[in-house]
Order: C-alpha cells, then sequence, then structure tokens
C-alpha cells in the first residue's frame, strides 16, 4: 500500500490510500485506527502534503562509505546519530528556504524510515513489524555552519530543512537495492543503492530503540551516498527513490 497525506476541498487534510482511480481518502490515521470512505479525490484535485508530522527525526551520518570518504571522515564504528527538528519537515513542492545565516546549503537524497508502533529496545531481528513503511526524504544541512558549530543541531534544523514524500510505501524493501538519485536541474548528483548502507535498516531502528523510545509516525532517517552539493535559490532539486517515486522541491531566499 502507498499512503499519502492530502489537503482537498472534499475532506481538507486526511489520510488516504493510492488507488488506480485516484486517492482513496481513510477517516482516522494509520498509526492508530482509520478506514476507508467512499471518497476517492483525483491527483489533480488534492495536494500532497509531508506524509507524516513525526514527534522527532532522528538522522544517521556517514553511512555510505563513499559519503564518509567525501567528507573526509571514516565510517563510524556504530551509528552516528543526530536530531532534526519536527518544524523542518515540508512536502512534496513546497519550498526549501535558503537561511539568511549560511552561504553553503547542501542536498542529501536519504531513504526515510517511518515507525508504525512504539518501539523501545527492539531485536535487529524483530524489528519489521514495527515499521509502517518507507518514504524519501531530503537532509538539506547548511554546510558551513555544521563546519563552523563542531555540532549539527543549528546546520540540520532549519525550518523547511526535511522534505519528505510523496508517499509511504508499506511493502517496500531496502534490501532489494533499491536506487536512490538526487537531481538538480535535472543534473544527476548522487546516485546509489539501498545495497551500499553501512548499517542497515534493523540495525539502525535497533540501535535508536535502545537509546530512545521512537513513537508511531517518527522517521529515521537512514544517511545520504555522495555526491552531496550546493543548492542555490531557483534550483530545483529531486529526491527519486525505487519505488517509491519522485520527491520535488523548489529552492527560495528566505
Amino acid at each position: 500500500m502507498k499512503i499519502v497525506r492530502v489537503d482537498s476541498e472534499v475532506a481538507d487534510i486526511a489520510y488516504g490510500a493510492v488507488e488506480p482511480e485516484g486517492i482513496r481518502l481513510h477517516r482516522g490515521s494509520p498509526f492508530v485506527a482509520w478506514e476507508p470512505t467512499e471518497t476517492v479525490v483525483g491527483w489533480q484535485e488534492a495536494r500532497l502534503l509531508a506524509p507524516v508530522i513525526p514527534t522527532k527525526i532522528v538522522a544517521i551520518g556517514k553511512n555510505y562509505v563513499d559519503h564518509a570518504a567525501e567528507m573526509g571522515a571514516d565510517v563510524p564504528e556504530r551509528p552516528l546519530m543526530f536530531l532534526k527538528p519536527p518544524t523542518s519537515v515540508i512536502g512534496p513542492l513546497q519550498p526549501i528556504r535558503l537561511p539568511a545565516d549560511s552561504d553553503e546549503v547542501h542536498h542529501e537524497a536519504e531513504l526515510a524510515i517511518v515507525m508504525g508502533k512504539v518501539t523501545k529496545d527492539v531485536a535487529i531481528e524483530d524489528v519489521g513489524p514495527y515499521i509502517m513503511g518507507y518514504t524519501a526524504a531530503n537532509d538539506v544541512t547548511a554546510r558551513d555552519l555544521q563546519n563552523l558549530d563542531g555540532q549539527w543541531t543549528r546546520s540540520k534544523g532549519f525550518d523547511t530543512f526535511c522534505p519528505l514524500g510523496p508517499v509511504i510505501d508499506t511493502e517496500l524493501d531496502p534490501q532489494e537495492s533499491l536506487a536512490i538519485t538526487c537531481r538538480v536541474n535535472g543534473e544527476v548528483r548522487q546516485a546509489a543503492t539501498t545495497a551500499d548502507l553501512v548499517f542497515g535498516v534493523g540495525e539502525l531502528i535497533s540501535y535508536v530503540s535502545r537509546v530512545m523510545t521512537l513513537l508511531p509516525g517518527d522517521v529515521i532517517l537512514t544517511g545520504t551516498p555522495s555526491g552531496v552539493g550546493p543548492i542555490e535559490a531557483g534550483d530545483r532539486v529531486e529526491v527519486e527513490i525505487e519505488g517509491i517515486g519522485l520527491l520535488l522541491n523548489p529552492v527560495l531566499d528566505r
């Protein structure tokens, strides 16, 4: 199933499931209880929103060997965690706003895990039932501030710095070597597969859940491959993940 969150004239903001005819709106939330309605909204009648607003976004750094190398670092011995605030989340077609405090903002295409249940101290082999599905993400980063501050809260935490979408795919298997691509104005900047992840989905969920309780709708960003680079006002950034679809965001000055 592909789950979306939409705004439409029919039902304001609602969750829905993708069907051949359009989006079947549902009552409630897929994270608690939901049921299908008789209403199917066409794609042109609905505005896609970020598929989830998490209580927290746990991001993983340097989880691709080539990206760690381009950052002049080794792959960590254990997952390198940091947090992005929920206020950084935007959806498809919403603009990434460049902050006045930074002169070097980069794109970072990533596979995102969306949690479906309360998750704490789960073993690697038991993570499956806790996963709602997967979506695409862009871990937008003010690289100059990241280097200046020595820690990553400010550089990763600006409003609009976490595009998510367009759907949550509940049947995706990241072990199938899914292609991850980032394009800026049509030019390919990043190209890799989920097979290149150093720490896989099971390892990440297990590790994070030993530190903090993950709640339904929380998101884990699994890391970005090599090829990160600057974005500027007027650019159009595309993050595409095989099986999920295309997440497109324009870039604007604040």
